[in-house]
């Protein structure tokens, strides 16, 4: 098997470029950086620019399936120009996909995408299945449901969609984990605001068996990329503290000194939303680590 992947060279896409290695699945992979272009036996990268609509036609070449991950972080300050670019970078990227497999009439049979759980609506009580209709109404909602919409339009080229929505990915070295253990490490972890709002997490491992599983089994659909057991945010906090040995003494950190410091990103930090992974478990997939406390000592 063969398959394209867009933002391969990213957390996540590091992730599943091991997994495709242990598979025997070679890749092709996009990038917007041509320092980045490697060609080796089984894993081979191709130039494309979105933004100017440029891509290496021959990308394609043998591809069965693409896995697509490609979007601007969404860990940069949110200013009205950057929020147009996570949205822009996320659209172009599966427009430009979609334009140049229709004009080159290319035959590929499946297409799986990055999500993310922000579609869903902030919540301290739901427990979010795949079929809840209603989005949130937030920035986050919004750019992950014209995601989905832009990915939906590859089922006009009779091709499987399925699109993976992802909670937080849990990563010693990218993401926000680190983060999280800068001030654990240094005697400075806290909550944020009431510490109840749920964290739905998973480990990077996990997240990128999970695209593999759904690859391997041309699973269609929408799938929650979560550990079947959430957490809220002062859990994860005491957790992290447990694991580097490090007490927690200082009060919650409230939501008004966040906003000061991120402006609109802060709701990164304060969004609730407790999501079920029973719809890929239903498919004989099994997590590695179904628990935090197992995941934080395996990374870190």
């Amino acid at each position: 098997m063969k398959v394209l992947i867009t933002g391969a060279t990213g957390l996540v896409g590091n992730a599943i470029v091991a997994q495709c290695k242990k598979h025997a699945i070679s890749v092709h992979y996009l990038t917007t950086s041509k320092h980045k272009i490697e060609n080796k036996e089984h894993y081979k990268g191709f130039y494309w620019n979105p933004a100017n609509n440029e891509i290496d036609v021959s990308c394609f070449q043998g591809v069965d399936a693409i896995i697509n991950l490609a979007g601007a972080p969404i860990s940069n300050r949110w200013t009205s120009s950057y929020k147009q670019k996570i949205i822009n970078s996320r659209l172009q990227s599966l427009q430009l996909l979609k334009s140049a497999i229709e004009k080159e009439n290319i035959k590929i049979n499946h297409i799986i995408t990055a999500s993310a759980i922000g579609i869903y609506p902030d919540s301290l009580t739901n427990y979010y299945e795949e079929n809840y209709k209603n989005t949130s109404t937030g920035f986050l909602g919004k750019v992950a449901k014209e995601w989905e919409e832009a990915a939906d339009a590859f089922s006009n080229l009779n091709m499987k969609v399925s699109k993976i929505r992802i909670g937080l990915v849990l990563d010693a070295k990218e993401g926000a984990l680190p983060q999280m253990v800068k001030p654990t490490k240094y005697g400075f972890g806290a909550a944020f605001g009431s510490g109840l709002q749920w964290q739905s997490w998973i480990h990077k491992k996990d997240l990128a068996r999970i695209f593999i599983h759904v690859l391997e089994n041309g699973l269609e659909g929408v799938y929650n990329g979560v550990a079947p057991n959430p957490v809220t945010n002062q859990e994860l906090t005491k957790a992290i503290g447990r694991t580097l040995n490090k007490p927690l003494w200082l009060p919650n950190i409230p939501k008004v000194v966040m906003k000061l410091i991120l402006g609109e990103m802060h709701v990164l930090l304060f969004e609730s939303q407790r999501v079920c992974s029973k719809k890929i478990i239903d498919t004989d997939f099994e997590h590695k680590f179904v628990n935090l406390k197992p995941a934080l000592e395996d990374l870190l």
